[in-house]
């Protein structure tokens, strides 16, 4: 991906080469913002406050609120799970009007399965939020993540909304809330210069279990200056989506309480961005820039995990068949457990390949861990496996399969499983 961003070479892996010289020239126009997070773009401010959601006197950053001094244009991408909070619910139908101005967020709470008084607490939650910024409650979104089955505890809220104070520097402490078992905050910036047009786009994300590639599969914000329709920012967020954060997975468990959503409040006066527009492509590929670090940073800090698996599928049949075999060897959990133990069984990648619904012809399929081939054509390849073993040591772990079936291509990231990963979810209420 993007060089400053993501520490690597260009990698169009998931696009047709013949789009890549378009890309790799738009690629020139998207800078790192340095230390960059959620407020990084003009006019956003966010801050957090230790409120003990969670009820164990922890002194921790676990509430916060992002705002914008101008109204927003939104959309958002929810959980998939049947059971969903009724704070998704909630701004599901805050998202759809196309419009907010700010975000309330809490970790240490799911408000999942919560019923009724779930959904009351959601608004008084964002109408307290709203109060404290200067909005109206119907502009202010909510998210949630913590236990299931548990009510908000309001009365702690309420205190912990009062002591929040918003500025342009409080993106850090607002991802610092957000988090629950991560290790490690996610977020990232960066600025777009195409001609005479200056805008940002920043992210943070909170994640590290319940995740797998069915959107949403964590909370994840989004924020930009840019000037941009409700419509443009659906299909720019179902895109990115596409390629990021429906292509990492922990452990195969989705959450009730998954929220994505991206707020552009325009600050940036460029023209509306449209998906006819003449910025649309460079927004679309900032845009997966920001979404693919943080879904790598996520898929690296999932619960116990010590390695980032990288699992590349190309020649496909096409894209969903490349996206589907790349993400099911991810999943697997004997790949996952493997990579952990440095052990090079190949078998366990093919084995998850014959079962994820793509199309396999197995006297044309090559298999590769790191560079080191270890099935060629269907045939095993005699390999140095101390090689193969160094290669499993790494702190990220690529394995390549090549179809040779057509010119479609897909990557996926995951992470390996632990012992800690059954300590911590073994524990998750005790």
């Amino acid at each position: 991906m993007l060089s400053p961003v993501c520490g690597k070479h260009l990698n169009l892996s998931f696009l047709p080469l013949h789009i890549h010289y378009v890309i790799f020239t738009i690629m020139k126009q998207i800078e790192l913002v340095p230390d960059g997070t959620v407020t990084s773009p003009q006019g956003f401010s966010a801050g957090a406050a230790s409120a003990d959601v969670k009820g164990n006197g922890k002194k921790r950053l676990d509430l916060a609120i992002l705002c914008s001094k101008e109204t927003c244009a939104v959309a958002g991408l929810f959980t998939t799970n049947k059971i969903k909070s009724p704070s998704v619910i909630l701004c599901q139908q805050r998202v759809a009007k196309g419009k907010a101005k700010a975000v309330v967020a809490n970790s240490g709470c799911a408000n999942a399965s919560t019923g009724a008084q779930g959904l009351a607490d959601a608004a008084e939650m964002t109408a307290l939020a709203a109060k404290a910024v200067g909005a109206k409650p119907d502009e202010v979104l909510i998210a949630n993540t913590g236990v299931i089955g548990i009510k908000l505890p309001m009365a702690r809220i309420r205190k912990g909304i009062k002591q929040i104070k918003v500025t342009p520097q409080g993106g850090h402490d607002f991802t610092r809330a957000i988090m629950t078992t991560d290790t490690t905050p996610k977020e990232v910036a960066v600025t777009v210069r195409s001609g005479r047009t200056v805008f940002t786009i920043g992210g943070v994300a909170k994640g590290s279990g319940m995740i797998h590639p069915n959107m949403a599969t964590l909370l994840v914000f989004l924020t930009t200056d840019a000037v941009a329709t409700p419509a443009f920012l659906k299909k720019a967020l179902r895109e990115a989506a596409a390629i990021s954060f429906n292509m990492i997975s922990i452990d195969g468990d989705t959450s009730p309480s998954d929220t994505m959503l991206i707020f552009a409040n325009g600050l940036a006066k460029n023209e509306p961005i449209t998906a006819k527009s003449p910025l649309a492509d460079v927004f679309q590929q900032a845009l997966n820039e920001v979404c693919v670090y943080l879904a790598k940073a996520v898929a690296r800090d999932g619960e116990g995990a010590t390695k980032l698996i990288e699992v590349n599928v190309k020649g496909a049949a096409n894209l969903k068949e490349a996206r589907l075999a790349a993400r099911t060897i991810v999943s697997s959990n004997l790949l996952k457990s493997a990579v952990y133990g440095n052990d090079p069984n190949w078998g366990r990648v093919t084995a998850a390949l014959g079962r994820s619904g793509a199309r396999v012809e197995e006297s044309k399929l090559d298999v590769y861990m790191g560079k080191i081939p270890v099935l060629k054509q269907g045939a095993p390849v005699k390999f140095d496996k101390a090689k193969a073993v160094a290669v499993l040591k790494q702190k990220e772990v690529p394995i390549t399969v090549v179809l040779n079936l057509g010119k479609a291509e897909a990557t996926a990231w995951g992470c390996d499983l632990t012992e800690q990963y059954v300590k911590i979810n073994a524990e998750y209420t005790t």
